[in-house]
């Protein structure tokens, strides 16, 4: 089975969440890039963008796909990731590392709580297989 930390918070889009005070750093899961192969480009929000939690916000490409990136929670990008413009395959290398995608200022408090916890995600992909 794929890696779940269990610091972090995951949606049912494989997307991960993780609470770092006044931000919250969002990326997607090893079990993302598990079915979406070799990433091959990677089209993220210029900061100061606005995103709402559960609505697109980019999109990730590989050489069998591309999926659509969605917003765990609401609030402002304050940083995304430009090294994935030069080198998309560090989501390859490490999905929860180097390869994160945007950080966004929280703008609705309780939605981070509101994710899946690692065993829920556990549970959830437990049951994709299923």
């Amino acid at each position: 089975m794929a890696q779940v930390p269990a610091d972090l918070r995951y949606t049912k889009d494989h997307e991960w969440a993780r609470d770092e005070g006044e931000f919250i750093r969002v990326g997607v899961t090893a079990y993302a890039v598990e079915q979406l192969g070799d990433v091959t480009l990677i089209d993220l929000p210029p900061t100061g963008s606005d995103l709402q939690a559960q609505e697109r916000f980019g999109d990730i490409e590989s050489v069998k796909t591309v999926s659509e990136l969605f917003a765990p929670v609401s609030g402002e990008v304050v940083e995304a990731n430009t090294a994935l413009e030069e080198s998309p395959e560090l989501v390859n290398e490490g999905p929860f590392e180097q390869g994160w995608l945007v950080l966004i200022k929280p703008s609705e408090p309780g939605e981070y709580g509101r994710l899946m916890d690692a065993r829920a995600y556990e549970d959830y992909l437990a049951s994709l297989e299923g």
